[in-house]
């Protein structure tokens, strides 16, 4: 049974302060124990006030390395990119922000290919993993669609893979690479990032129904080995 810890706070602005705290630990932990620090934040708009505090943050940002949780199949530098986003930010510190998706191809699934090629390279398991909650209980890119169980039970040792989202979002209806479900689980710390009520009832229900959820979220958790702390605001 996996443990859950919710911690709940009455704002965003709050939210945002005790994630930004909670990662600065993990990262100083990491350095201190390891020398170097290798995290992967979510994209969305709910993490980025924590990571603008993050960010201003006296820590040693030669020595972290930081990737997205998940990618959109897109151009470096269009909207839609969460390197791009993340970059901006902690580039200008010193950190280490790796692309995964370099240029934008039709096909998805050597998208995915060159995404784990990459975090093969990366001293491993991820000292942190940051997650959040589509309404529609996915994560990372973990949607319903053809590439669904590959992403929860492929081969332990892939890190990411390409996924094609159905029906895809509308508010992104691009392909993308994901975090694979073990590369999930296999990190030292999980953490998820969430407002509202109605994502809150999302996960809720799909903890309680475990390995046979049909939400995402809900198959990611389930029998998850570490900790996880949940952060969530109204």
């Amino acid at each position: 049974m996996t443990e859950i810890e919710w911690w709940d706070y009455d704002d965003a602005g709050e939210l945002a302060e005790a994630i930004a705290g909670d990662i600065q630990f993990v990262i100083e932990s990491a350095i201190d124990a390891r020398g170097s620090a290798v995290i992967a934040l979510a994209g969305g708009k709910t993490p980025f006030p924590a990571y603008e505090k993050l960010a201003q943050a006296k820590l040693d940002w030669k020595r972290v390395t930081i990737v997205p949780g998940d990618e959109r199949i897109v151009p470096l530098g269009d909207p839609l990119s969460n390197v791009t986003q993340l970059g901006k930010l902690f580039i200008p510190k010193g950190a280490r922000v790796i692309p995964i998706v370099p240029k934008q191809t039709e096909d998805y699934k050597a998208a995915g290919r060159s995404a784990d090629a990459l975090m093969q390279d990366l001293h491993w398991p991820l000292d942190l993993c940051l997650l959040g909650v589509g309404g529609d209980g996915h994560t990372a890119s973990i949607f319903p669609g053809p590439d669904f169980d590959e992403a929860l039970n492929g081969p332990k040792e892939r890190r990411m893979l390409g996924v094609m989202p159905d029906p895809l979002p509308p508010e992104a209806p691009v392909a993308r690479v994901s975090l694979s479900r073990a590369a999930i689980a296999s990190a030292r710390a999980l953490m998820i990032a969430v407002t509202g009520q109605a994502k809150r009832d999302v996960i809720e229900k799909a903890i309680d129904q475990g390995p046979s959820s049909p939400y995402p979220i809900g198959r990611v958790l389930a029998d998850v080995e570490l900790p996880v702390d949940i952060h969530w605001a109204p």
